[in-house]
């Protein structure tokens, strides 16, 4: 699949998955650069989900400037290497501004 861009919110199939990852056909932040992207055939990404969450930021992050079905929140911890295949069409971007939010709260997880 060509095209994939940091920032982008796409579907992709997240099954099969063992104990708390997150499944299913859900949305998903992009965070690996374009480049990556275009050349290794895998993006890295976070899973959204629409439940409301307790947990805020740097676990979680609610996106606002993708318009989603529902109230959409990124699962900072929850970050995944997919292949190019698992994905389906793009929901939007995000903002740079909340783009930047989610690589910090990575960051803070991660150390």
């Amino acid at each position: 699949m060509a095209g994939i861009l940091r920032g982008e919110v796409r579907w992709a199939s997240l099954d099969p998955t063992i104990g708390h990852e997150q499944g299913g056909q859900r949305p998903v932040l992009v965070l690996s650069q374009d480049v990556f992207n275009e050349r290794s055939g895998t993006v890295i990404a976070v899973a959204l989900t629409s439940q409301p969450q307790r947990a805020g930021f740097p676990l979680t992050l609610e996106l606002t400037s993708v318009t989603m079905p529902r109230r959409s929140w990124v699962k900072i911890g929850q970050v995944r290497t997919l292949s190019t295949e698992r994905l389906g069409e793009s929901l939007g971007q995000a903002s740079p501004e909340e783009l930047a939010q989610v690589i910090e709260g990575l960051n803070e997880i991660i150390g």
